[in-house]
């Protein structure tokens, strides 16, 4: 199996759920310095018993360092899907920002589609947005074409 398709398998593995407290997680972690189920709950607008549950099954595939009743943070193995996650998340949000859609669509937008992606295509979507950032009148020629 080549790496990206190990890569590919192990991402597919992760559940919607998994990515997005991951996500949240290490949006916490770098704001605070630490995480707790209170604030996960609020920011996923789930129960405290629910992301309890999601955090403690984290923490047995080894991505966080969890202590009941205690702040916890991601191990370097979560980190890395954390970074992934956020990387991928910039990724299609610089792109459909580009592409001129409203804040409120590409927000939807976004939380929809990222989790469904291949890495063989987030690599084509990012090499789209370094093309339009290094060539601006190719995405001004793509945007005038596209209102026709």
């Amino acid at each position: 199996m080549t790496q990206n398709n190990a890569h590919a398998s192990v991402a597919s593995a992760r559940s919607e759920s998994t990515e997005d407290h991951l996500e949240r997680i290490q949006e916490l972690v770098d704001l605070k310095g630490y995480a707790r189920v209170t604030d996960i709950a609020a920011t996923l607008g789930l129960s405290r018993s629910t992301v309890s549950n999601m955090v403690r099954r984290l923490a047995k595939r080894g991505y966080v360092n969890y202590e009941r009743y205690r702040g916890f943070t991601l191990t370097s193995e979560g980190l890395a899907v954390a970074q992934h996650i956020k990387v991928r998340h910039q990724t299609l949000t610089e792109m459909l920002e580009l592409l001129g859609l409203s804040a409120g669509t590409i927000a939807e937008e976004v939380e929809v589609i990222e989790h469904h992606l291949r890495p063989e295509t987030l690599r084509v979507f990012a090499r789209l947005v370094q093309f339009w950032r290094e060539h601006p009148e190719q995405l001004r020629a793509f945007r005038e074409f596209s209102r026709k």
